[in-house]
């Protein structure tokens, strides 16, 4: 069976990620470790501990992800040997998920992954005053009708599709005015729910082209090498492993549109049966389900998770 592995993105933590593995695995705790030396910062301690208002944070939540999904990469690895290069089709990550990805297959090593997570929280968090801009998902509304309103709520602000996640499912992006004016289009226009989205910042449209900006010239001094498997991208929803590109794609996403939807489908046109996601969470699978009802998926994020999956 052929399958993709995949990483989750922001609002997936939650204090406590990442303990149970690394009371139950050395290499997941080697993992925690490293991270924590490479930002000087004792993030674990904060992922387990909490407060959950500091690990919400962007410059906490981004790093903090991403080594949980390394902790169960690794774990994959020394426990079941389990090596993407041979066991994986693909890899994709859901916006801040594609660093995951790239660690996991080998583009960077594991502590300039984190330095780049924080660079990049910090600059997406210092791009737009707090409060000033906003995220909503528009629920029952595709990528076409959310783009109109959009266009139509926009009124001189930045008001953007920020994430195809599913059908039915798109979330837009911009000055906090124009975002509220796009869930009073969508009501208008009959969609019964539109959720704004408890962020700090907003993520995927223009107003974070500064972040872009800082991300361009942190991705410039970074070595990468290319993915052992191909990484399905973010911007695009195509196959990539030259460097060269994903540092190109990976300064676009910032502004650009996380287009899951259609990378999943992708993944399924390469002939993908299976999403394995590793990480915090289970929204992945969730969506993949939703998004083809023939694929298959399953989340890995306790020992126990691993434990299964490794056995079947």
């Amino acid at each position: 069976m052929s399958r993709a592995i995949v990483f989750p993105g922001q609002g997936s933590q939650a204090v406590g990620m990442g303990r149970a593995l690394s009371e139950a695995f050395s290499a997941a705790r080697d993992v925690f470790g490293e991270v924590d030396e490479a930002l000087k910062q004792k993030l674990s301690a904060l992922m387990w501990d909490g407060p959950e208002n500091e690990l919400t944070l962007t410059e906490n939540a981004q790093p903090a992800l991403m080594a949980v999904s390394m902790a169960v990469v690794r774990v994959l690895e020394t426990q079941g040997n389990w090596m993407i290069g041979e066991k994986a089709a693909l890899v994709a990550g859901h916006s801040l998920g594609e660093y995951s990805a790239l660690a996991a297959a080998g583009t960077f090593t594991l502590a300039d992954t984190a330095r780049l997570l924080k660079i990049r929280g910090q600059a997406m968090q210092k791009a737009v005053p707090v409060g000033q801009g906003a995220m909503a998902a528009l629920l029952g509304v595709e990528i076409e009708q959310a783009r109109e309103i959009a266009a139509e709520a926009a009124e001189g602000d930045v008001c953007e599709t920020a994430n195809d996640n599913a059908p039915g499912q798109v979330v837009v992006s911009g000055a906090k005015a124009a975002v509220e004016r796009a869930m009073a289009v969508a009501a208008a226009k009959g969609f019964k729910r539109s959720v704004l989205l408890p962020v700090s910042a907003p993520f995927h449209c223009a107003l974070m082209q500064p972040a872009a900006d800082a991300m361009a010239v942190a991705l410039s001094q970074v070595m990468m090498k290319a993915p052992v498997v191909p990484l399905v991208a973010n911007v695009t929803a195509s196959m990539t492993r030259d460097p060269d590109e994903i540092r190109k794609l990976l300064v676009a996403q910032v502004t650009g549109t996380v287009r899951w939807r259609e990378s999943v489908l992708a993944m399924k046109a390469a002939g993908v049966e299976s999403l394995v996601e590793a990480g915090s969470g289970k929204v992945l699978a969730g969506l993949a389900k939703r998004i083809d009802k023939e694929l298959s998926a399953v989340s890995l994020q306790t020992p126990a998770d691993i434990e299964a999956f490794l056995k079947a």
